[in-house]
């Protein structure tokens, strides 16, 4: 069954258009609560959901919106103000609550907003939970209300804050210290631009912070993890040991070594599995990544006797995987880090702490050991729609099997609809670089002539 209004990562869309408007948000509270009530609970259990949300204006609007919706259906809310989303996935475990929501477009511009869920496990919601929420959103009615009663209540939650830099440091081995590190942290305008900046620097480090001025409409604008050029310059001009860039919910990140290069998930990875597997606490015999990861990681991992396990895209999927497998390190090479020790969804800042540790124990520059790989030339881009299927043209299905065969066994090609925005991604890598740019370059236009 097709979802309605779930994508890849929750609920998405520009604010006040389609299904990111206030009076949605609300039936989606209620129908949330309905489903997250737990009728396995008895005695005096209250149900609780924690909201969370970045610095957009919009969540103004939609936080009460959502906690409206939570108390019509008879459940507490516990409000945490701008948090990061890994922060929410581990208040709803330590807080016991029935739900975790994060009010977040993650890396998208201020005009769009989102909603996202987490269970009582901490981690994100199933396909047949969300199709259960979406049932409720149109045909609740008023079986998800209860009687005057039965309300719930909301208040805020004034130690999340704390409860979270505590947490972040507790991944830090014990001993460890970042004295004599200087590190230019991005924030992105976004959800961690208090408690990022706090963490690193209560561990020791000189910290240059960036992105830390939200004023509702500054998120991921110019800064963060998918606009890190501003952060690799102030590493140069400030002499830093590394830079770290995260997005306006800071579940993701990118690093910059001294030099100012850019350093990817995909070999944020790589450092983080093979140290791991030096050390003996890899778990599962290697890791998992999505298509979209580079073909060197994998040829790296076989190297080392290492598994490379590939899924769709979204992080979720990833975590999926991992459960499955028993494997405790993952993620996406656009900075997605899911560290199963620690968290159970993407957390950019625990990442970067454990990339530093790794630093620290082998007294080794940024450059020299995030530089795990070379990768294998590839090349992404995307193709904005406007609606139908361009995926589903004949030219274009035809363009896509001469590039496949092209490609047959040198390279890959991705093609993809994105989840969470109206573009087709089109990702191809081989050895040949010229090859894969003409491939990409002739499936886009016939992918623009479709659209």
């Amino acid at each position: 069954m097709v979802r309605k209004y779930f994508g890849t990562d929750g609920i998405r869309g520009t604010v006040n258009k389609g299904y990111m408007r206030p009076n949605v948000a609300l039936r989606v509270g209620l129908a949330a609560g309905k489903v997250f009530k737990r009728s396995d609970r008895r005695g005096d259990h209250v149900h609780r959901v924690v909201i969370g949300k970045d610095t957009r204006r919009s969540g103004y609007m939609f936080e009460p919106a959502l906690a409206a919706g939570f108390v019509g259906a008879g459940m507490d809310v516990i409000m945490t103000g701008p948090m990061p989303t890994p922060a929410i996935a581990m208040l709803v475990k330590s807080l016991r609550a029935d739900l975790g929501v994060m009010i977040s477009a993650s890396h998208n511009p201020h005009y769009d907003n989102g909603i996202k869920f987490f269970g009582p496990d901490g981690f994100k919601l199933t396909d047949e939970q969300e199709l259960e929420i979406e049932h409720y959103i149109d045909h609740g009615n008023g079986d998800v209300l209860v009687q005057s009663e039965a309300l719930g209540g909301a208040t805020q939650l004034e130690s999340a804050r704390g409860r979270y830099v505590e947490f972040a440091k507790a991944t830090v081995p014990a001993g460890v210290r970042f004295e004599g590190l200087k590190v230019v942290v991005d924030c992105a305008n976004g959800a961690a631009y208090k408690v990022a900046p706090d963490v690193l620097w209560e561990l020791g480090a000189d910290v240059v912070a960036m992105g830390v001025s939200p004023n509702g409409y500054n998120i991921n604008d110019g800064c963060g993890s998918t606009q890190p050029e501003a952060m690799c310059e102030r590493v140069v001009q400030t002499g830093a040991n590394l830079g770290i860039a995260l997005d306006g919910d800071a579940d993701r990140l990118i690093l910059c070594d001294e030099k100012g290069k850019i350093i990817d998930g995909d070999q944020i990875m790589a450092l983080i599995a093979r140290n791991w597997h030096k050390r003996g606490i890899l778990k599962g015999g290697g890791l998992v990544a999505t298509v979209m990861s580079n073909l060197g990681l994998e040829r790296l991992l076989q190297g080392e006797g290492l598994a490379l396990e590939r899924t769709q895209v979204g992080d979720r999927y990833v975590v999926e995987r991992m459960r499955k497998t028993g494997i405790n390190v993952g993620g996406e090479q656009s900075g997605h880090i899911v560290l199963s020790d620690f968290c159970t969804t993407g957390d950019g800042l625990v990442s970067a702490l454990q990339v530093i540790t790794e630093l620290i124990q082998s007294d080794a520059t940024a450059s020299e050991a995030c530089k795990q790989f070379e990768p294998v030339p590839q090349i992404l881009k995307n193709v904005r729609y406007d609606g139908g299927d361009p995926l589903a043209a004949e030219k274009v299905q035809a363009s896509i099997k001469d590039a496949e065969a092209k490609l047959d066994g040198s390279g890959r090609l991705v093609i993809r609809k994105s989840g969470t925005e109206p573009v087709v991604r089109v990702m191809a890598e081989g050895d040949d670089a010229d090859q894969i740019n003409a491939l990409v370059d002739g499936i886009c236009s016939e992918i623009e002539v479709a659209a």
